[in-house]
């Protein structure tokens, strides 16, 4: 299912939602105290802002009395995935967040990948996948960056480690294309972005992605990733101590103007080797 049309999918199963609610003479507060939600939940499943818990379609099925239909919807639409397992409910949080603050370690977050770049890092961890399987990670990917488009989007900070900017991800061109995605981001104000050099010392050591998001009506989580594997941390002291570690990367880090002119120095370096090659 292509990402267009899985969206559309999902805004069927809301506009359903609403219609088979309204016809039960239910509110959405009304439906929500039945099936243990907020109303607002209710509002953003119709929405197609949030997608519901297995359980939660269960309990809708029983109160509207619609003979599993969602259940069997949210099984077709949760099984076809654009994400790892361990990272799908990161990436749900991540349309619903106000603030995002990440640090990467080695590659350029997925929220400000190029097609060429994420193109270039899903082949060289999925070797033998069909072109079929590599197109629906990368759409997804790029689809992702849709929420740095919208009038209400999240405050965006971003720290990158200098291995970032020296890793040759899919050759000199799609570096250097890379590179200048980065700093016209930069240059418009969409993203902040700072540079862990290595002369920042011990801090330049620092391994493992790391998220912080933060919501209008819920408190803040932090996800660390690792090889094939995710954490999502809501626990209010850990989520602390990730705070304090990220806010020590920033001190650590160049500013946003020196920053930008490294990032666009090491793009020119890739743009001429490509030029030469």
């Amino acid at each position: 299912m292509a990402n267009g049309s899985r969206m559309a999918a999902w805004e069927f199963f809301g506009s359903e939602l609403k219609r088979r609610r309204e016809n039960a003479g239910l509110t959405q507060v009304e439906l929500g105290a039945r099936v243990f939600v907020s109303g607002g939940y209710i509002g953003q499943f119709e929405q197609a802002i949030r997608k519901p818990q297995l359980d939660v379609a269960q309990r809708i099925d029983e109160v509207l009395q619609t003979d599993g239909f969602f259940e069997r919807l949210w099984k077709r639409l949760i099984s076809d995935k654009r994400y790892a397992d361990y990272f799908a409910k990161a990436a749900e949080l991540e349309r619903l967040a106000t603030k995002i603050c990440e640090f990467a370690p080695a590659l350029v977050p997925g929220l400000l990948q190029t097609a060429g770049y994420a193109r270039a890092v899903t082949l060289a961890m999925n070797a033998f996948a069909t072109d079929e399987y590599i197109n629906d990670k990368v759409s997804g990917r790029l689809e992702r960056q849709h929420i740095l488009k919208d009038a209400t989007r999240p405050v965006y900070w971003v720290v990158l480690h200098e291995n970032v900017l020296r890793i040759p991800v899919g050759g000199p061109a799609v570096m250097a294309e890379q590179l200048e995605r980065v700093a016209a981001m930069a240059r418009e104000r969409t993203v902040l972005v700072q540079v862990l050099p290595y002369a920042a010392g011990a801090y330049a050591l620092m391994t493992g992605d790391l998220r912080l998001m933060e919501f209008d009506d819920a408190p803040p989580t932090a996800y660390t990733e690792a090889v094939y594997s995710g954490n999502l941390l809501d626990d209010p002291a850990v989520v602390k101590r990730a705070y304090a570690a990220y806010d020590l990367l920033r001190a650590a880090a160049l500013s946003p103007e020196a920053s930008l002119a490294l990032i666009e120095s090491a793009a020119e370096d890739f743009r001429r080797c490509a030029s030469t090659t």
